[in-house]
């Protein structure tokens, strides 16, 4: 005998009506102008890790070509590379502002064309996001996660850019005709919105002028005073220079130190005692340390060229070189340089920083500075060159 079917004891939950949005900016013409800026940003972002990258790890072809001029051709990059992801921090949050009510649009996929929109708009968000955050999080040297940061890095921008031109393609009617206030689709909207979307947009410029002004004085030095929210001060550190990676960190000891001798090998090759190489560090030169965190100062450096010390060991013209740390271990011991490097005069060997002798974590006894090259390459502690022919 089938049993009565009983009305449940408690009512069912009814399912909740879909949000209304009342705001009247969520519209494209707001989204169009906000992503302007956002786009620049992110281009800038993009163009400047491109040189970065390259600037750290060249492909083979292009090893010795690089150019060590114009001297601070890598504080600029870097320093607009931070800035500029910075900046973009709240010119996404402000763009996101504008379309999340279609989050809630339904159905939430009318059609295979929109699904693939839609899949492409979370991966360009999710993309952009996570690249933001992980290098705001870089310039503080604090990395949560499991895996390298640079390659990570690396890799993500070209998913975020590739994103970012297929949601480009598939807006590009839609931007085009809200691209300005004379735009067909800008005129359809209604005017009495015209007040409020020039206050938006003027207050999210603010708050991108204020995050830019009160961080980018830690490459913009003359912005140095206004740079309260900057990850690094570029004044502060031993002889008035900032340290990213400590004698300490890097496992430097009284013990490696003891007997220390620069061996440069090559055609004809000799040693160096800290004392015969300081009898030669005749040269001085004023060169920015720039590091990829974006903070970057001058600095007045005295030290032996290199381009003397090859000259020294025979080494032909357009041979690379090989720089070998004291530090037992880590990405940046050993390091190499291309003869556009080697050979400017203004490449040091590098024993003294602001007149006083090179304090243990700037690299005593010796450390490299050349013009336009990132700080992770400026190898410190030295105790090797290798002429690679």
């Amino acid at each position: 005998m089938r049993r009565p079917v009983l009305p449940p004891r408690f009512p069912l939950p009814k399912a909740p009506p879909p949000p209304v949005f009342t705001g009247r900016l969520h519209d494209p013409r707001t989204a169009t102008v906000v992503g302007r800026a956002l786009g620049a940003a992110i281009a800038v972002c993009f163009v400047t890790g491109l040189v970065s990258h390259y600037l750290q790890q060249p492909p083979s072809w292009a090893a010795g070509a690089l150019p060590s001029r114009p001297v601070w051709g890598y504080r600029l990059t870097q320093g607009l590379h931070v800035a500029s992801g910075i900046a973009a921090l709240p010119l996404l949050l402000a763009k996101l502002w504008t379309v999340y009510p279609r989050l809630f649009a339904r159905p939430a996929v009318r059609s295979f064309a929109h699904a693939l929109e839609r899949l492409s708009v979370g991966v360009l968000v999710g993309s952009v996001l996570l690249q933001l955050v992980t290098g705001l999080l870089n310039t503080v040297q604090w990395y949560p996660w499991p895996w390298n940061f640079r390659p990570a890095h690396w890799a993500l921008a070209w998913v975020a850019l590739g994103a970012l031109l297929l949601h480009l393609a598939v807006k590009a009617p839609v931007i085009a005709a809200h691209w300005s206030r004379r735009s067909s689709g800008t005129r359809e909207l209604t005017g009495a919105d015209g007040p409020d979307r020039r206050s938006f947009v003027a207050a999210v410029a603010v708050a991108t002028g204020a995050v830019t002004l009160t961080t980018v004085g830690q490459s913009l030095t003359p912005l140095g005073r206004a740079a309260l929210f900057a990850p690094r001060s570029p004044e502060h550190g031993p002889q008035g220079l900032p340290v990213n990676r400590t004698a300490a960190a890097a496992g430097i000891t009284p013990h490696l130190l003891a007997d220390w001798r620069l061996q440069v090998v090559g055609p004809r090759p000799f040693e160096l005692t800290l004392a015969e190489l300081r009898a030669v560090a005749r040269h001085s030169a004023v060169l920015p340390i720039a590091c990829v965190e974006g903070w970057s100062r001058n600095a007045h450096w005295t030290g032996a060229r290199l381009r003397d010390l090859l000259d020294r060991a025979g080494a032909p013209a357009d041979a690379r070189l090989r720089v070998v740390s004291l530090e037992p271990e880590g990405a940046y011991a050993v390091t190499e340089m291309g003869a556009s490097y080697a050979r400017d005069p203004l490449t040091l060997l590098a024993v003294a920083l602001n007149g006083l002798p090179l304090a243990l974590d700037h690299g005593y006894p010796a450390r490299i500075i050349a013009p336009n090259r990132p700080g992770v390459l400026q190898t410190k502690w030295v105790t090797r060159l290798e002429v690679l022919l």
